[in-house]
């Protein structure tokens, strides 16, 4: 197998939990009121250093939706999952975004630390506030 390549990011990053790898910029986090089966889950506009898997149809406290799930580049672990296609009108908005489950994945601080003033401020961005689960 070849060397892996990935990307770098920097500012407040999630990282992989078991190796380190950056997955997402906090600067592309849409919501955190999501949930999976392993407890609390982020909305993502978009990650790094992930590979896909196939797409399949799961049925979710919103309805049914295609998703495909989304590893570790460097791992393999199951980080979450890459919303394809919603079913339900009002669940468009979730169309190829993602998600993070919290508990695979850690934050840091790459380069400069934020200010004391901007630390205590995070922007996300307005939609629904939702608790979503995967059903089994």
């Amino acid at each position: 197998m070849g060397r892996i390549f990935t990307e770098h990011l920097q500012g407040r990053v999630f990282t992989c939990r078991l190796c380190g790898n950056h997955l997402a910029s906090n600067l592309e986090l849409i919501s955190k009121s999501f949930h999976s089966r392993q407890g609390k889950a982020y909305l993502f506009n978009a990650v790094v250093n992930v590979l896909e898997g196939p797409k399949e149809e799961r049925l979710m406290t919103t309805g049914l939706h295609e998703v495909a799930d989304i590893h570790c580049k460097s791992c393999l672990q199951l980080c979450g999952w890459r919303y394809v296609m919603a079913h339900e009108e009002n669940q468009k908005y979730k169309e190829g975004k993602f998600i993070l489950e919290r508990a695979k994945m850690m934050d840091l601080y790459e380069g400069d630390m934020p200010s004391s003033s901007s630390a205590d401020t995070t922007t996300v961005l307005g939609f629904p506030n939702e608790a979503e689960e995967v059903c089994t």
